[in-house]
């Protein structure tokens, strides 16, 4: 579960810059190997516990049997079956544009011909050849060159006419012009509860785990794999620590980014030591700077916050309730509570 909403991440780029500039001499030296101290990082994200990593949600459409789960899965938190779902279809208010770098074509020439070929998928085209405007020029002017294009304001992007259409700048670069409109939007209503088989990618404490139903489902090599043929499922899992691009991430936290520095500068100058330089006396200091940090970071991490703490007490009172409260529910109590009174 998302527990630490507010942790904020960067990335094992920026925590190595911070390391190498308290180890400037060995920065110059190139003595510092990103290489060798990657996994010390994967090593402390897996000490501090799935508390650190991001509560993450797809949508997963079901096709035989099966679905591709995300790359950036990790474990799953629990996951429902999404049934009947309304569409709801808006007027495009706003564009998405992408300028992305062209791409040749197969079909067309490494050079954009101005002239372009005589057949042409376009209704609008001139089905003559290059530089005749009528038919009369077949038997005199199908011999001349074309002449040299002319920019023409009416037409900044080129003959419609002639595939591809593209925007030529100032150094010859070609570029497309992408445009996405999305107008569909669909609203799930109706949900169904799915078992899933216990299993190292689903968590200990997930509901689907104990669910008493028909639909069955399980995690293996990638994929999901369920007992329904075609549904959507939508899955809420804890992510990997990496982003879209698969670079590796670190929480970003002034309790925290200590642990992460020490341990690297504790592996960094245990291999200096084991090429011959002379830093034991640093390698002992940092050795007791970084127990000191990973002590702070894990009681820093496994302190629960407040929704935790509201969560235990509920939990706390309802467990007291039971014990010392429901088991008067049976005893109706006298049944006349009228007091009567003697005294004369």
């Amino acid at each position: 579960m998302d527990y630490n909403y507010t942790l904020k991440y960067r990335s094992f780029d920026q925590l190595l810059d911070e390391v190498r500039i308290d180890f400037k001499n060995f920065n110059l030296e190139n003595k510092i190997e990103p290489a060798q101290l990657i996994k010390i990082a994967m090593k402390v994200n897996y000490d501090l516990g799935l508390r650190i990593s991001q509560t993450k949600q797809a949508l997963l459409n079901i096709e035989h049997g099966r679905a591709k789960l995300p790359d950036n899965f990790y474990v799953m938190n629990y996951a429902v079956l999404c049934g009947e779902y309304t569409v709801s279809s808006i007027v495009p208010s706003g564009t998405n544009i992408q300028e992305v770098p062209y791409v040749q074509y197969q079909e067309t020439q490494p050079a954009v011909d101005v002239c372009g070929p005589t057949t042409v998928n376009c209704r609008t085209c001139n089905s003559l050849p290059c530089c005749c405007q009528t038919a009369g020029c077949l038997t005199t002017n199908t011999a001349d060159p074309c002449p040299t294009p002319v920019y023409d304001p009416n037409q900044p992007y080129g003959n419609p006419c002639i595939k591809p259409r593209v925007f030529l700048d100032c150094k010859d670069n070609a570029w497309e012009l992408i445009q996405i409109v999305s107008t569909e939007t669909r609203t799930y209503r109706h949900f169904e509860r799915v078992r899933f088989r216990n299993s190292q990618f689903v968590e200990c404490d997930c509901p689907n785990l104990n669910q008493m139903c028909a639909n069955d489902a399980y995690i293996r090599d990638g994929f999901v794999w369920t007992s329904l043929k075609t549904c959507n499922m939508y899955i809420n899992y804890q992510g990997a620590m990496e982003d879209d691009n698969g670079v590796l991430l670190v929480p970003d936290h002034p309790m925290l980014n200590e642990y992460y520095e020490y341990a690297i500068k504790e592996r960094l100058l245990e291999n200096l030591a084991m090429e011959g330089e002379n830093v034991g006396n640093q390698l002992q200091l940092i050795i007791q700077k970084l127990r000191m940090a990973r002590n702070i970071a894990n009681g820093i991490v496994n302190t629960p916050n407040f929704s935790e703490m509201q969560k235990l007490w509920a939990l706390n009172r309802k467990a007291m309730y039971s014990k010392y409260y429901d088991m008067f529910k049976s005893y109706n109590g006298p049944s006349n509570l009228t007091r009567i009174n003697n005294a004369v």
